[in-house]
């Protein structure tokens, strides 16, 4: 038997321990390169249309690395992780663009805005998450998925959500001095984001607790039985992930200056499990590209047939081909954690 501190797995995470100086030294690499990449992009002479597509790309980046918190950490499976997505959105567009007139606050700042919204959703993923935490596998799937079709019905009939018009809005200036009205401006503002919350899912993933998760994951009666209160934890890391999540879609809603039902549809769950699964479960940038694959393909779908039958096809062919998903096939290739 292997100890609760061994964080071999079935993830291609296992390839090498996590602490170990070759793994730090090629993430630190990764981060680097990614974040100069995200740094020179607007640089290269791409338009606003792109820039904003990619803003909203690194948006649905974040969410899927926060659902991977869960799923491929925490062995969650949640069916209704578009309910923070959704609703973070709805409540950073209303507050940015009304503000909170019951509590007599004028319409908040952008990152005020996103606040309200990430602090929203880390509430409803309390609440959900000490409801559902109470059960197990395929039961707890499907407490989430119902719960997230109540946030879902609530939104479609709440008279501050629009309806199907959604809630339209000017993005405002980032603390009140950086206009976020420029297309280049909203583009780095969702880059800061995702950024630091990709870095913030790592941290976690590297630290104690993240290694905690890993051995309730992987054998939660012997983790409870060396004293750890797996129920905390995973509640913990689903309130962690609710509020990541709830980041991704406050921040989503600047960018595209609107939130809109297709934010806390069930469909939307769906999505993010795709990405995770094509990028690969329980690595760190399988996520990443998974989520630029899934989200980037309504916009440049020159197919002649619909988005999801090519979600569907690249579905197929990833479950068949890499059933580590993307990332997960290069790390176990390189044997190195991704």
């Amino acid at each position: 038997m292997t100890s609760v501190n061994d964080t071999t797995s079935v993830s291609p995470m296992a390839a090498e321990a996590p602490g170990s100086k070759p793994a730090v030294g090629l993430h630190t690499v990764l981060f680097i390169g990614l974040a100069v990449l995200l740094a020179v992009l607007p640089l290269t002479g791409l338009g606003p249309f792109v820039l904003v597509v990619t803003g909203e790309i690194l948006c649905f980046a974040l969410f899927a690395c926060a659902f991977n918190l869960t799923l491929g950490f925490a062995g969650l499976l949640s069916f209704g992780h578009a309910m923070f997505f959704g609703l973070s959105a709805y409540i950073t567009a209303f507050s940015v663009k009304h503000g909170l007139p019951a509590l007599g606050i004028p319409p908040l700042t952008p990152e005020l805005g996103v606040l309200a919204g990430t602090a929203v959703a880390a509430v409803l993923g309390l609440v959900t998450g000490s409801l559902a935490i109470r059960r197990q596998g395929i039961y707890f799937a499907m407490i989430t998925l119902a719960l997230a079709r109540i946030v879902q019905f609530f939104c479609e009939q709440a008279p501050f959500t629009g309806g199907e018009n959604g809630i339209q809005f000017e993005r405002g200036a980032a603390f009140g001095l950086i206009d976020l009205k420029a297309d280049s401006a909203a583009y780095y503002a969702a880059a800061i984001v995702f950024m630091a919350g990709f870095l913030l899912v790592y941290r976690i993933v590297h630290s104690p607790f993240g290694q905690v998760l890993k051995a309730i994951r992987d054998n939660e009666p012997r983790a409870v039985s060396l004293g750890y209160r797996a129920a905390r934890y995973k509640l913990a890391a689903f309130v962690l992930s609710a509020a990541l999540s709830g980041a991704a879609g406050g921040t989503k809603a600047i960018v595209a200056g609107v939130a809109a039902l297709t934010d806390v549809h069930w469909s939307m769950s769906g999505e993010v499990i795709l990405m995770t699964l094509i990028g690969g479960i329980g690595t760190m940038f399988g996520p990443v590209i998974g989520a630029a694959l899934i989200a980037a393909i309504p916009y440049i779908n020159d197919f002649g047939v619909g988005v999801p039958v090519v979600q569907g096809t690249i579905f197929v062919i990833c479950v068949l081909l890499f059933k580590e998903g993307i990332v997960g096939v290069v790390a176990r290739a390189l044997r190195k954690p991704l």
